[in-house]
């Protein structure tokens, strides 16, 4: 017998009828027939037998069902090895970025991604901008997203999109069709702070603790996602990245951006003396499309 009588046998054994067979190998039910005609004439002995619609096995099939078991067992060492070897041909793609980014750009982009290409694996990390830098110097990544440049000399710092710092409030907060609120419109509001190394600030912290009265920060956290967290848990008013602000906003919070508007740019970070694959430049292309169209909503 050949490997593919062995395939048509052990598919008949599972599944008892030749139509089910023939979808399991994806092969046409006449080919299946065929198949099991060329085993049994080469064995000298019948397999099945059909029995009210369905093909029974002989007690020599069931014989032969046990090594059959062992063959299938012995294929799958072989099977990883031609997975691994397609993965190696393959590298992997280690993208890693800031929690919004993570949670709110990255998961659309890939999936993106794997529609144009299906056979490049990726793996996906959230991280403070800091550790992105670290790991690019270590080459343990290949592309970092963050909102910030980081300004350092061994990586390339590329801009790929614009947005704008926005508020989050409870919902109904805002005047409904909003489009804007000013700094001066926050003072003695309760606010929740940011704690932690965001250049953006010590900046915006300044001028609205210039305010009179000043907001009234009581908490502060360490990311733009516990923020939205707490302005949901009713903390007070916060002022996030657009990113973090599209996720609060299909949560059902009040969103609108600041007047005067704060900039805040996607920036896309690569080691200066690595030269970006193919793959990584197409990635790029997908994240900036992707980004100006959630900025642009």
């Amino acid at each position: 017998m050949r490997l593919r009588h062995i395939e048509v046998i052990q598919a008949l054994l599972q599944t008892g009828h030749v139509g089910t067979a023939a979808e399991w190998l994806q092969l046409a039910a006449p080919e299946v027939e065929e198949r099991l005609r060329e085993a049994e004439s080469q064995l000298g002995f019948m397999l099945f037998a059909s029995v009210r619609g369905r093909l029974q096995p002989t007690p020599e099939a069931r014989a032969l069902q046990v090594e059959i078991g062992h063959i299938y067992e012995a294929l799958e060492p072989v099977q990883r090895l031609a997975s691994s070897l397609k993965q190696y041909l393959a590298p992997p793609l280690r993208i890693i970025g800031t929690p919004p980014l993570a949670q709110q750009l990255l998961p659309q982009s890939l999936a993106a991604l794997r529609r144009r290409l299906p056979d490049v694996p990726c793996t996906l990390l959230s991280e403070p901008t800091r550790d992105i830098v670290r790991h690019l110097l270590l080459r343990d990544s290949d592309l970092g997203l963050s909102l910030h440049d980081p300004q350092h000399p061994d990586i390339h710092c590329q801009p790929l999109a614009q947005g704008k710092l926005q508020l989050l409030a409870p919902h109904g907060w805002l005047q409904p069709k909003q489009k804007y609120i000013s700094l001066q419109d926050l003072a003695g509001q309760a606010m929740v702070g940011l704690e932690g190394q965001d250049p953006l600030s010590p900046a915006l912290e300044n001028k609205l603790q210039a305010l009179r009265p000043a907001p009234t920060i009581q908490t502060r956290v360490q990311t733009h996602q516990m923020m939205r967290s707490m302005v949901e848990a009713g903390e007070g008013l916060a002022i996030v990245d657009p990113f973090t602000a599209l996720g609060a906003r299909a949560g059902g919070l009040d969103v609108c951006p600041l007047s005067p508007a704060v900039p805040i740019s996607l920036y896309a970070l690569t080691f200066k003396h690595a030269t970006p694959s193919a793959a990584i430049q197409t990635l790029l292309g997908i994240v900036t499309e992707q980004a100006e169209a959630m900025l642009a909503n």
